[in-house]
């Protein structure tokens, strides 16, 4: 009884090392578990006592890792037994030859002893070379799994499809034909297109301002504070999938069309980068909040610096005010009431709202416009086919020359007029999409746009202080000057606002000089109005005001269309 107890703690004991390439192994496989299975079987054959598993899940081109850094603990406590360290395959211990030559060290420093039932370790020289010459064969194979890899991948992008992790606003779901495929993922996928179409329409004029924005939503986790990174927002404004497009530098994919649905057309997405190359963006201000939605768009009319804003302390409670804080100004720190300048600033809004005459209109211009283009639309996409026909042999013609020199400086030009026609193409391909007739009617696409126009003021009355903001960008052309004790200066109104007034003075002048102003003749009633006028007796003054009332409508219908600015805003 005494020799079997010694037999028994005599017995050599061992540890079990497994290791998988991922996470996704441990989920969806069985590696794990089969290697422990075949080491526990090697262990049983040796009479081994098996005492713990260690099993990481990363790859094996690294040294470090968290189990391993346990295993190695574990064998310097138990130095003085001689533990046994079973690996299933010398490709579990490591994939390259370097992080094999570390851990082997590692564990014969820490006095463990490395044995697998694939290969028999030594400490001769010819061991020594199979060993490593496996080693090497493993790190072999891990490199041309991961070029096979990435080759896959490239392919797969070539063909339109994302192969990284989704960028906010999409997910993945499998798709017949498609396989794995980005859709939209709401309410973050609006978000982001409320975001791109506001900066490129000025409503947001700087990252700062989406910072803000987004800060109010859950799109992009936030830091202890509330905050997100700017970076962020730079990053997502960088990417061209948003507009439907593939574009990765490191692989040499540019403008590639996806599969995927676009949030927003490329035509806005070059217009975000064109406005982020032309100015630098500034530091999201915290002084910009819902208390003073007006600040820094309000000047002092002395100096024509942007008010400042803040809370003064009464007697009893705080009250809010606007000052210039400009020094050497005559309004030097002398506040201005909060209700006055944006009362008066309200009060300026309700002068801006049309009348029901002139808001129907107004609305019968644009939709003048968008019949205009939709009759367009067949022509315009039959010369964008031709036009992209003329860029596909221009790039075959660049092709040629490539070949024909060995110049490197004259390649790389030619690369990139390759690279600025694929451009062309991409955008001309993306205005030919969007030149098929809209999904809506135009009453149901323009309804918020003239909703602003029927009335700014609902919009100024909003809780969000993007919205009030808005309506002083989208309002007016340029900062305000209020002059204290005095109010408002003339402001310079938005070319919306311009066209509107131009519409109520050519409206005043065929008002009869007698009489109530009889109602606007409608649209499509102008042009037999004008030409019958003399057959009902009508004098020649009366014919040609309306000849000149329906080319000035025609001039601002021109105008509305030429306006790129304002196209983003009703678009």
């Amino acid at each position: 009884m005494v020799a079997g107890l010694n037999n028994k703690c005599s017995k050599q004991i061992a540890v079990i090392y497994a290791r998988v390439s991922g996470t996704k192994q441990v989920r969806e496989g069985d590696g794990l578990a089969s290697q422990e299975s075949r080491c526990r079987e090697f262990a049983s054959y040796k009479r081994y006592e098996v005492m713990r598993v260690f099993a990481d899940d990363m790859s094996g081109k690294y040294a470090k890792r968290p189990q391993m850094d346990a295993m190695l603990s574990f064998l310097r406590k138990n130095r003085a037994r001689n533990p046994v360290v079973i690996i299933d395959d010398i490709s579990r211990l490591a994939r390259g030859l370097e992080a094999h030559l570390q851990l082997r060290a590692s564990i014969s420093k820490a006095g463990g002893q490395l044995e697998s039932p694939s290969i028999e370790f030594g400490d001769d020289p010819d061991s020594i070379m199979v060993e490593n010459l496996l080693a090497t064969v493993a790190q072999h194979q891990r490199e041309k799994n991961g070029q096979q890899t990435i080759n896959r991948m490239r392919g797969r992008m070539m063909n339109g499809y994302w192969s990284f992790y989704p960028p906010v606003g999409y997910h993945y779901e499998k798709v017949d034909g498609h396989g794995k495929l980005l859709v939209p993922h709401e309410p973050d996928a609006t978000y982001i297109r409320e975001a791109f179409e506001g900066y490129a329409s000025g409503r947001f004029a700087s990252a700062s301002e989406l910072k803000r924005f987004f800060e109010q939503t859950d799109v992009f986790p936030k830091d202890r504070h509330g905050e997100i990174h700017l970076s962020r927002i730079q990053e997502m404004l960088d990417r061209a999938i948003y507009a439907g497009y593939i574009d990765y530098e490191p692989w040499g994919l540019h403008l590639i069309q996806g599969k995927h649905d676009p949030l927003i057309s490329l035509e806005i997405w070059e217009a975000v980068q064109d406005k982020r190359e032309r100015r630098a963006n500034a530091p999201a201000r915290k002084d910009i909040n819902r208390d003073f939605p007006l600040r820094g768009f309000v000047c002092c009319d002395d100096c024509g610096e942007p008010y400042t804003a803040g809370w003064s302390k009464g007697r009893h409670k705080h009250y809010p005010y606007y000052l210039c804080d400009t020094k050497g100004c005559a309004s030097y720190r002398k506040s201005i009431q909060r209700d006055k300048i944006e009362g008066g600033f309200e009060a300026m809004l309700q002068t801006m709202q049309p009348s029901r005459e002139l808001f129907e209109l107004s609305f019968a211009i644009f939709q003048k416009i968008w019949s205009h283009h939709e009759e367009r639309a067949a022509s315009k996409k039959k010369s964008m086919q031709s036009e992209i026909r003329q860029l596909d042999k221009q790039q075959e013609q660049f092709l040629d020359r490539i070949v024909d020199t060995s110049n490197q400086s004259v390649i790389a030009a030619y690369e990139n007029r390759i690279e600025e026609l694929d451009r062309k193409k991409a955008r001309l391909t993306d205005q030919m999409n969007r030149s098929h007739k809209p999904n809506g009617s135009f009453k149901e696409i323009y309804r918020t746009a003239f909703a602003f126009l029927a009335n700014p003021c609902n919009l100024w009355a909003s809780d969000k202080l993007e919205d009030k903001r808005a309506v002083a960008k989208l309002v007016f052309a340029d900062t305000l000057r209020y002059k204290r004790n005095e109010g408002y200066r003339t402001a310079k109104t938005s070319n919306i606002f311009n066209m509107l007034e131009d519409l109520t003075m050519e409206k005043s002048e065929m008002v009869p000089p007698a009489g109530i102003e009889p109602a606007l003749p409608k649209e499509r009633d102008f042009e037999s109005r004008a030409s019958t006028s003399s057959a009902r007796g009508a004098t020649d003054t009366e014919a040609a005001a309306y000849h000149g009332y329906l080319k000035r409508c025609k001039r601002v219908c021109a105008g509305l269309q030429k306006n790129p600015r304002l196209a983003q805003f009703w678009c």
